[in-house]
């Protein structure tokens, strides 16, 4: 990876300082590092594949065949589907800052720092390469959920939709996960607080059931978790007729909102993971 990013850097450098096109050019040579290392090792989505298998099969089979959470119209099968996606969009995104602490070591964050692109595109890029994993990933989830014979939406502007959600999903976690590693930098310590979120996280958000079921004190909780809207929008757009808990603008403006802070908070703590 380290002849990659010195050879795109070095050619992002080329370019005029503070002109549009080379920081666009910048943006795209991190995002194509990370399809490239994903490609390099393509084994990894497989392993990828096991949890969500096993929530949509194992979990989901059960509670489909209980009938305890009502879902409406729908087969709790259904409706775990999307969660399931979300989930596994949020278990990628949330341990990226890994990959930043053994850049750190390797010298990689240095050139990324002194190259002409402002941070903020340089943090923006890397939080959008991390979408190359999610959009793997539910590719992934809605295989498996067909395989189960799951009835999925699959109109043009449903899947589009969806691709835009995953890939803002990606950025925003992949983007706290960036804050935590700059922060933290160290593997072990950054390992341990990434644990501790995602299934707070995960359960704190209507992933696995309807808000309307959470006990009173919780509920705050989830409307305050970004998770929860990443799942209500893709619930309303892979389920047919589904119509989610929140308008689809308020589920895009949350996800899009939060990106952003965290992206400008990122941008001014990067610095911090070259010292």
């Amino acid at each position: 990876m380290s002849q990659y990013a010195s050879s795109e850097i070095s050619r992002g450098r080329s370019a005029p300082p503070g002109r549009l096109s080379a920081w666009i050019g910048q943006a795209g040579a991190i995002i194509g590092l990370e399809a490239r290392k994903l490609a390099h090792d393509p084994s990894e989505l497989l392993f990828r594949a096991v949890q969500p298998a096993l929530w949509l099969v194992i979990f989901g089979g059960v509670f489909s065949e209980l009938h305890v959470i009502p879902t409406g119209s729908y087969s709790y099968l259904q409706f775990l589907t999307p969660g399931i996606l979300a989930q596994s969009v949020l278990f990628i995104a949330i341990f990226y800052g890994i990959a930043s602490i053994r850049e750190r070591e390797l010298g990689i964050i240095t050139k990324f720092l002194v190259s002409p692109t402002p941070r903020v595109i340089l943090v923006g890029a890397r939080g959008l390469s991390a979408s190359i994993r999610g959009l793997s990933q539910a590719l992934i989830v809605v295989l498996l959920a067909l395989g189960l014979g799951v009835a999925l939406n699959f109109s043009p502007l449903a899947l589009l939709g969806m691709v835009v959600a995953v890939v803002l999903g990606s950025a925003l976690f992949s983007t706290l996960s960036m804050i935590i590693a700059s922060i933290v930098k160290t593997q072990e310590r950054f390992l341990g607080i990434g644990q501790m979120l995602t299934m707070p996280l995960f359960f704190a958000s209507s992933a696995i059931y309807p808000i309307s079921l959470m006990p009173a004190w919780l509920r705050p909780v989830a409307y305050a978790n970004p998770l929860t809207y990443l799942v209500d929008a893709l619930r309303t757009l892979m389920l047919p007729g589904e119509i989610g808990q929140f308008p689809l603008y308020v589920d895009f403006g949350v996800l899009i909102g939060v990106t952003v802070l965290l992206t400008l908070i990122e941008a001014r703590l990067y610095p911090r993971m070259d010292q």
